[in-house]
């Protein structure tokens, strides 16, 4: 009566192991589906698909969405991460929006043009050497321009009003931000080369530029909020006598 009663569990614990599988299986399809259009809707697009004829049709226009949205969520996820509420204790601070319309307005007409420049000047040059110059221009030319307006827009977005204040800003993150540059941008362009058409080069460096930004930005928050509770702290306690009735002089 045990043995049947063990077979019995093993058997319902096996079916409903297999019901999850099955599950996350179909989710995967329908996500696939989704992207790709599937193999059982053959001539039916994708959002892959439908995504990259954009690109070929309304390159900018689709450019500056999808800069526009990455950026704008971008900010967000880094105030969920760095826990950075507004005086509202919401995530969704007036730096969302504003990084949004930089995305949009500022990074991918700027990026659509200089890797068009870019992709006209090596266009049929497939050898090494022209890979390696291309990416040579790419990291000498092309990024100190983007991370020279980013920094300048990343300072007026923060709030500076001088010229003074935001060079200042430029002067303290320039090198860092090249240095991230140096190491990702030739591997990620080496990839682009490789793998992706042309048109979708801007959107995968702006992915790329996402995943990174967004986790210099946590930090970057985390490390200002630390150094706000501790002045505070400090200011909590520079006005209070630890040892009341000994002279300073004392110590």
């Amino acid at each position: 009566m045990s043995v049947k009663f063990e077979k019995e569990t093993i058997k319902q614990t096996g079916g409903t192991a297999g019901s999850v599988l099955k599950g996350k299986h179909d989710l995967a399809d329908e996500i696939g589906t989704a992207l790709t259009g599937g193999k059982g809707n053959i001539g039916a697009k994708g959002y892959l698909a439908a995504y990259l004829d954009q690109l070929r049709e309304n390159p900018l226009r689709t450019k500056m969405l999808t800069s526009g949205g990455l950026s704008g969520a971008q900010e967000f996820l880094a105030s969920w991460i760095a826990k950075d509420r507004n005086k509202d204790g919401h995530y969704f601070t007036s730096r969302v929006p504003k990084m949004a319309a930089y995305g949009a307005f500022v990074s991918a007409p700027m990026g659509h043009i200089m890797i068009s420049i870019l992709q006209k000047i090596f266009a049929g040059r497939t050898s090494l050497k022209a890979k390696i110059l291309q990416i040579l221009v790419s990291n000498l030319v092309i990024a100190p321009i983007q991370n020279t307006v980013y920094l300048y827009s990343m300072a007026l977005i923060a709030g500076a009003r001088t010229l003074h204040q935001v060079h200042a800003t430029w002067k303290a993150g320039f090198m860092p931000v090249m240095k991230v540059s140096w190491v990702t941008s030739p591997l990620a362009l080496a990839f682009a080369q490789k793998f992706l058409p042309e048109e979708t080069w801007v959107p995968f460096f702006n992915i790329i530029a996402f995943t990174i930004g967004t986790y210099i930005n946590a930090t970057t928050k985390k490390k200002r909020l630390t150094a706000l509770r501790k002045k505070h702290y400090d200011e909590t306690r520079g006005g209070r006598d630890d040892y009341p009735g000994v002279s300073k002089r004392d110590y």
